[in-house]
């Protein structure tokens, strides 16, 4: 009985030092500044309370036993949103190489860039296309804690017509091949948008005109017909799904607008006709302009396919006049990169195109959090450092509103309260 009771009494003890050596469930960051994104001031010597996931409080008390973190010449911000990736995809996968590599592999590529992503300061992406389900598989694999990541909205395959910017077209006609997403007509479409949230879709991608990376299409073109969209968007809508639309030419852009689609990407032709009807259903216009300088730089290296150099060449030149047009107009914008067409990590170069076409330094951070997050339909959530919200949450050194680049070299990452980055504990 005696050696029982001692044996109660050493299992206790050990439980008891156990529980006194794992980590508090709060924590408080103390930082030196704060960028409100929602108003654009930065305030100083700020508090931010946080209880397992989520904000609990800014300014408030400190619990006793609290994890402090000190973060005295940083700048503090919410963790930034990317609407536009392929963390599935690489620069060099134009192209043939895209038919050598496996959907399995191609997931395992995606935990490569998902953690480089993250790393970079983007607690949140959203996936617009990956082959096959491999985006889905990547999600998954996230929100289980089996890899680190951001958060992940995906798309799955994404919606083209047969022959059209999201079809395999790289293949002689005697393969018979086409993209798992390949539909046409109106019964097509909807069973295809049925058959993505089924297999685990967030939203829906499709593909309204060509593009830049595809063989045998003009990025100027319409290709699915308006009829096409509308039943698109209404199956997606009504099983609650919102729906992106790759869009270059002018009036496949006012084509996926008026069908009601939640964001046009890309927008490369958007001319004063699609300004009007974008403010007018108050579509999203998810530029993509980093990837540009970076591509033509690496055409060569990456062996981008002539017929794709040509497209890029064509679509550059005229894009970034287009973009700072729609920017001085107030159409609504979304930070989105396209990251896959160039590397992941650069994400936050975005952010100094935007604002080289004009666009002030608070505005454009609010287009990775505050727009983002609204275009994701997760503002109760992300986007913004407050009380209820995911404790997602960067810093860097320095102040982003007077230098827009600072934000290139993200030094603090914490996502739902666990700390992925902090370059100032090694000082």
């Amino acid at each position: 009985m005696r050696q029982r009771v001692a044996v109660l009494w050493l299992i206790t003890g050990l439980m008891a030092c156990a529980a006194a050596q794992q980590p508090s469930k709060s924590i408080v960051i103390h930082a030196g500044r704060l960028l409100d994104v929602k108003t654009g001031k930065t305030l100083s010597h700020q508090t931010i309370v946080i209880e397992g996931e989520r904000i609990v409080s800014l300014g408030g008390v400190v619990p006793a036993g609290a994890k402090v973190i000190d973060l005295p010449n940083a700048t503090v911000l919410p963790g930034m949103i990317d609407v536009h990736t392929h963390l599935t995809m690489d620069p060099e996968d134009a192209g043939l190489r895209s038919l050598t590599i496996s959907v399995p592999r191609q997931a395992l590529v995606g935990a490569r860039n998902a953690r480089a992503t993250l790393l970079a300061g983007f607690t949140t992406v959203r996936n617009v296309g990956a082959y096959s389900y491999a985006d889905i598989a990547l999600r998954d694999g996230i929100n289980a804690g089996d890899v680190p990541g951001p958060r992940m909205q995906v798309s799955g395959p994404p919606l083209g017509i047969t022959g059209g910017h999201c079809d395999i077209n790289v293949l002689p006609w005697e393969s018979h091949v086409s993209s798992l997403g390949a539909a046409d007509g109106i019964a097509a479409v909807q069973h295809t948008v049925r058959e993505n949230i089924k297999y685990g879709a967030d939203m829906i991608k499709v593909c309204a005109t060509g593009g830049v990376m595809s063989r045998g299409d003009d990025p100027q073109h319409s290709q699915y017909t308006m009829e096409e969209l509308k039943a698109i968007v209404a199956d997606a809508h009504r099983l609650g799904r919102p729906v992106a639309a790759h869009a270059h030419g002018a009036e496949g852009i006012r084509w996926a607008s008026e069908a009601g689609v939640d964001s046009i990407e890309h927008g490369s032709y958007l001319d004063e006709a699609g300004i009007a009807v974008l403010k007018k259903n108050g579509t999203y216009l998810v530029p993509t302009l980093a990837l540009e300088d970076w591509l033509l730089e690496n055409m060569e290296r990456i062996h981008l396919p002539e017929y794709a150099q040509q497209k890029a060449r064509a679509v550059f030149a005229v894009a970034q006049k287009n973009m700072a047009r729609a920017f001085a107009s107030g159409v609504k914008i979304a930070l989105g990169t396209d990251a896959a067409v160039f590397p992941h990590g650069l994400n936050a170069r975005e952010l100094a195109a935007y604002v080289k076409l004009g666009m002030t330094p608070a505005d454009a951070i609010r287009t990775t959090t505050v727009n983002a997050a609204d275009l994701l339909r997760w503002s109760d959530r992300v986007g913004s450092l407050e009380a209820g919200k995911f404790a997602d949450i960067v810093a860097v050194d320095g102040d982003p509103l007077q230098d827009i680049t600072t934000m290139q070299h993200v030094k603090f990452v914490m996502k739902g309260g666990t700390v992925y980055k902090n370059d100032y504990a090694e000082r």
